[in-house]
């Protein structure tokens, strides 16, 4: 068969042919109708992320749409060591969600991962309330579009989008945010606005870390001995900006801040499996009324290296079969 393969962590998956996939108990082979490209597969395939385990050569792709022998379209994880990107590959059929008629391939495999990122870190680690007020750094990127969209879906009163971008930043209030703070201005005046709306601030929803995380907490920093420590939770999700920050411990003293992260290892397994049996199904069915929306871009399989460093603000999802 055909798939995106690396032979070592650095590479750039290639389109190569590869033996047939081999299935064990409990498992069956699936074709794959399309799985999308995301920073986790990046991650992964660089070795920056802190799970990279591989058997090589690896097929690249934690996720995607398969057709099972009886013409069946579900959503699943790729089962180790076979990826997503490929023509054919093995799943567990106890770990998949059914594709509703009227979702897509391509935005059944495009949706899963980001949405669930947002969903999971609102819902589990965020603890959010209809009513809290959500500030999002990072906010003109896929998953924090989705975040606009899903809080917004929760009933948050305010929905602050944060991001470099000014075209994708002036777009973000048809999804939902309610307010737009440009990360492309001078830090002083970032810090400004940041001032302006912390006491409001319930949730932080951080996609960047790095010095923008920085920022955003040195505004938070307390100034008042005697003042009542707001309760902010504030969630690190991902590092598109830097994978370490500076941390004064009198951003800790000084407010209510709660630092916590979202991602795979600080899910418990309860959450793990509301995401098959909950979580999935009600984005595709949000998805399916139109009311979840995501930019994708289509490209073969046999473009897998070029798809691989495209950067377009889109969600690049290969069409394997």
């Amino acid at each position: 068969m055909k798939a995106a393969v690396i032979h070592q962590l650095g590479q750039i998956p290639q389109y190569e042919e590869i033996a047939d996939p081999i299935i064990a108990d409990n498992q069956v082979i699936a074709y794959v109708k399309a799985a999308s490209i995301k920073n986790l597969d990046k991650s992964l395939a660089k070795g920056s992320h802190y799970d990279h385990t591989f058997q090589f050569p690896a097929i690249m792709g934690v996720d995607g749409v398969v057709q099972l022998e009886d013409g069946s379209r579900v959503y699943t994880g790729a089962k180790a060591p076979y990826g997503m990107l490929a023509e054919k590959t093995v799943i567990r059929p106890g770990y998949t969600v059914p594709v509703p008629d009227g979702l897509d391939d391509v935005t059944a495999a495009a949706l899963p991962n980001p949405a669930a990122s947002a969903w999971m870190a609102l819902a589990w680690r965020g603890q959010f309330k209809k009513g809290d007020n959500v500030l999002i750094l990072g906010a003109t990127g896929v998953t924090g579009k989705l975040a606009i969209q899903i809080a917004r879906h929760w009933g948050a009163n305010k929905i602050f989008a944060a991001g470099r971008d000014e075209n994708k930043l002036a777009q973000l209030k048809t999804l939902g945010a309610t307010e737009t703070i440009s990360l492309s201005q001078p830090e002083e005046e970032i810090i400004a606005s940041y001032q302006q709306i912390a006491k409001e601030v319930d949730i932080v929803m951080d996609y960047l870390w790095g010095r923008p995380a920085e920022i955003l907490l040195e505004a938070l920093t307390g100034h008042d001995l005697h003042a009542e420590g707001k309760v902010t939770r504030y969630i690190h999700i991902g590092g598109m900006a830097g994978q370490t920050i500076t941390l004064p411990g009198a951003v800790l003293r000084s407010t209510g801040l709660e630092l916590v992260g979202s991602g795979g290892g600080s899910i418990s397994k309860e959450a793990m499996r509301a995401l098959y049996t909950d979580v999935v199904p009600e984005i595709f069915q949000l998805a399916a009324e139109g009311k979840l929306l995501i930019d994708t871009e289509i490209m073969p399989l046999a473009s897998i290296s070029e798809a691989w460093e495209k950067a377009d603000g889109k969600r690049i999802v290969i069409q394997c079969s």
